[in-house]
């Protein structure tokens, strides 16, 4: 699938698109910086871009937080607001999963109003329905919660034609069926996961994705696929930063 091919949402501007995809958020978030003083939908994806930079780097925190709080400002329809506590709660999240600070309470506030401000129908529900199940199966503890929202958000990135998302999507009931020891579908989901990324062109969640479908396939496939995920590490500067005891 080529970038023409991938919604308006997912890609926004191609240049901000291929720097994010090559993990360099910085780069791609000041060429959204100079249109982020009068356009909320560039200070909300500039917001994101640092968010997202935080969960593979590990830092920048401060950064996205101070981005997040421009594109709450500029918030002035219910689709903007909601979008921007769906961020809120991301960066919250992310806060506790990484042992910043426990921010759990925030992000689940957060969700929830976003829950209420985005319509049904909204594009931004498939990742809404996604993050809440990050929250219910990494902080909540709860497989079957995470489950019914890693669905409904797939269901909804699909229908939308969110092939990013659905990426995401695939990953995590994968991971949730490998847990379960159902390697056949845990081995499918991980397989689409990769060849989504691969086609977006998304390098930086590339290794990620080899890794996770080495865990589940025969020890011959499972050393070539951890060997491609070592080369884009090692080709990226080593990120995702929380891949380092996996090379070591």
């Amino acid at each position: 699938m080529a970038e023409t091919a991938l919604s308006a949402s997912v890609v926004g501007v191609p240049d901000v698109w291929r720097l994010r995809a090559r993990g360099c958020w910085a780069e791609a978030a000041a060429l959204l910086a100079p249109h982020c003083a009068g356009d909320p939908g560039a200070a909300l994806r500039r917001a994101e871009i640092l968010i997202e930079g935080c969960f593979y780097h590990l830092d920048g925190w401060a950064d996205a937080e101070d981005a997040l709080r421009v594109a709450e400002a500029l918030a002035g329809t219910d689709e903007e607001r909601g979008a921007a506590a769906s961020e809120r709660g991301h960066l919250a999240y992310g806060a506790t999963l990484h042992s910043v600070r426990d921010r759990a309470d925030e992000a689940r506030s957060a969700f929830g109003r976003s829950a209420a401000l985005l319509s049904p129908g909204s594009p931004g529900r498939p990742l809404l329905d996604f993050r809440r199940g990050l929250v219910a199966e990494n902080i909540a503890r709860n497989p079957a919660a995470a489950r019914a929202a890693y669905r409904r958000a797939h269901a909804g990135a699909v229908a939308h034609g969110d092939t990013f998302l659905t990426s995401f999507t695939w990953r995590h009931l994968a991971g949730l069926a490998a847990a379960e020891g159902d390697l056949a579908e845990a081995r499918h989901g991980f397989a689409e996961s990769l060849r989504l990324r691969v086609t977006l062109g998304h390098l930086v969640g590339t290794a990620p994705a080899l890794l996770a479908l080495a865990e589940v396939s025969p020890d011959d496939e499972a050393a070539a696929l951890r060997a491609e995920a070592a080369r884009l590490y090692t080709l990226l500067g080593a990120i995702p930063t929380w891949l380092a005891p996996a090379f070591t």
